[in-house]
């Protein structure tokens, strides 16, 4: 037998990297493993190329990367950009009057295009985690160059209810999702996971009814829709849980590499 699957998607925080930022021995070997019979891996992360390069780099990792929530899909071993979709920023100006209509002023970040955009912070807005940041004091700025997503943050509304009011705000204009623990992302209309992860997959010759794909948040749940087989750690949201074909063991506990092990050993 071989292995039952062509492609190993992964999402990055939460799910390939542990809470240290960082990937354990036993997933990189069994990543290994999986890559050795002729499986291809690509990792499929919301966050944008600088901000993902780092790590690809650090793995060894020469792939195909699925990046900035879809929008982008990298060539890890060329360091090149290969696809690369941008928010129309005057509709995302729209969206966020209208988000701000209905819930007061939003904290604004923004991603910006290509592949050294800095991420721009604006006041109030709270980074998550140690990743690199460009802190502006005139939002203004935010808008002067292409972007791929802005992120919102509101002072009282948790993740979720923040992200439901903003759909139910913008309605046709752009897209929102709750990428993670106080990330909530404003893209392009129709843009997803799934979206990059088919273009990744077309160039590699592979469909969707070949893909095995782990994660952990509502982002990752057009991503499950499209693959065969989707995997959610244990430390997942529950709307990601819900839809679901299995749930594994958590991040910090080795939950990607606990599901290939065993499906090498029964190929």
């Amino acid at each position: 037998m071989t292995f039952p699957y062509k492609l190993v998607a992964t999402d990055l925080d939460g799910t390939l990297l542990r809470e240290d930022h960082t990937v354990s021995g036993r997933t990189r070997e069994a990543l290994a493993a999986v890559t050795a019979a002729g499986a291809a891996h690509i990792i499929v992360t919301g966050r944008a190329v600088p901000w993902t390069r780092h790590i690809l780099d650090d793995l060894g990792y020469e792939g195909l990367a699925v990046c900035g929530q879809g929008a982008q899909v990298y060539h890890a071993g060329e360091h090149k950009l290969l696809t690369s979709l941008t928010l129309d920023r005057q509709l995302a100006g729209l969206a966020l009057s209208k988000i701000e209509a209905e819930v007061g002023p939003l904290a604004l970040a923004a991603s910006r295009d290509g592949l050294d955009g800095e991420v721009l912070v604006g006041p109030g807005y709270r980074v998550q985690g140690p990743l690199p940041a460009l802190f502006v004091q005139d939002p203004a700025e935010m808008w002067a160059a292409p972007l791929n997503k802005v992120y919102v943050q509101h002072p009282d509304l948790d993740d979720d209810a923040l992200a439901e009011a903003a759909r139910a705000a913008v309605g046709n204009l752009v897209d929102v999702v709750m990428a993670g623990p106080g990330v909530v992302e404003i893209l392009p209309l129709g843009l997803s996971k799934a979206t990059g992860l088919s273009l990744a997959a077309r160039r590699l010759g592979v469909k969707g009814a070949d893909t095995i794909a782990f994660g952990d948040m509502p982002n990752d749940i057009p991503m499950f829709a499209w693959s065969r087989h989707g995997v959610a750690m244990a430390n997942a949201h529950e709307d990601l849980k819900a839809v679901a074909h299995e749930v594994t063991a958590s991040n910090e506990d080795d939950g990607i590499a606990v599901v290939l092990e065993q499906l090498l050993q029964q190929s």
